[in-house]
């Protein structure tokens, strides 16, 4: 039995890792596949890949990306969530701003540094014509850390999924101002370069598993009445997720990983763009 240690958020989007898990999908090939929760996020999983303490990791794009440019040694297998992740933008519900352009040179809760919540940070700023330059930040690492530095008034706005903070909302603690999808596909996974060249046969079996899973996700039935129980939203939200929600099983394309860097480098997310094939 092959022991491997995989991360993600815990969020709606990795089920089909836990019902392979559940199911003893994984155990059925020799594999011990290991999962744990990271709801700090993407920069808590860069880190996690860096120092060995994962071996694979369910990550946004941006987030892997910009981490495995400034020499984290990890390539991505393969896309894992195509669509884009929509990001609300988020502010006290008792706060005073009431749009976007109230928040320019404010200060951004983020979960850490070079998280996907400080990264959209900067799309969202282009988008709005802001100075990236003076983009001030808080770090809170979770989101419960958001609520209590938009609370106190220590942030004043927090970019996080949609659909995870909705129910934040909904018992008016936070307010959003406005969505803010990413302009490329959400997740991919990760892995160590060093795993890679150890194991892979085992990581291409764990891709087939989760590829099987993840073409047939949605036709499972009452899939949305667990994905609501489990975390905690309303069954419409989660049917409207699942609308907007796809789910890939393909490698990612090194056309498109040369586009999403030239996005980033323009966003001064990165400070140059490496070779695809480096990243992949």
């Amino acid at each position: 039995m092959t022991s491997l240690k995989i991360v993600g958020v815990p969020e709606h989007f990795n089920l089909p890792w836990h019902l392979c898990l559940e199911n003893g999908e994984f155990k059925k090939e020799n594999i011990d596949l290991q999962w744990t929760n990271v709801p700090e996020g993407t920069g808590k999983m860069c880190q996690m890949l860096r120092d060995g303490s994962t071996d694979i990791a369910v990550i946004l794009t941006e987030g892997i990306i910009k981490d495995i440019v400034n020499g984290n040694p990890s390539k991505i297998v393969q896309i894992y969530v195509e669509s884009p992740l929509i990001w609300g933008i988020h502010v006290a519900a008792q706060s005073n701003y009431q749009s976007i352009t109230d928040i320019e040179n404010t200060k951004a809760a983020i979960s850490r540094l070079g998280s996907g919540s400080q990264l959209m940070a900067y799309v969202n700023a282009k988008n709005q014509g802001w100075n990236t330059n003076e983009l001030q930040f808080e770090i809170v690492n979770t989101i419960d850390g958001a609520v209590t530095a938009l609370t106190d008034g220590t942030a004043d706005y927090f970019m996080w999924e949609h659909f995870m903070t909705k129910p934040l909302v909904d018992k008016g603690i936070f307010r959003r101002l406005a969505d803010c999808p990413t302009p490329w596909p959400c997740f991919v996974i990760a892995v160590r370069e060093e795993v890679l060249t150890q194991h892979p046969e085992i990581i291409t079996k764990i891709l087939q598993i989760i590829n099987a899973k993840t073409k047939n996700f949605k036709n499972i039935p009452n899939i949305e009445v667990q994905l609501a129980n489990t975390y905690k939203q309303n069954i419409e939200d989660i049917k409207e997720w699942l609308t907007l929600t796809e789910w890939s099983q393909e490698k990612i394309d090194l056309d498109l990983l040369e586009g999403i860097q030239k996005q980033m480098l323009e966003l001064q997310i990165i400070d140059y763009v490496i070779p695809a094939s480096e990243i992949v």
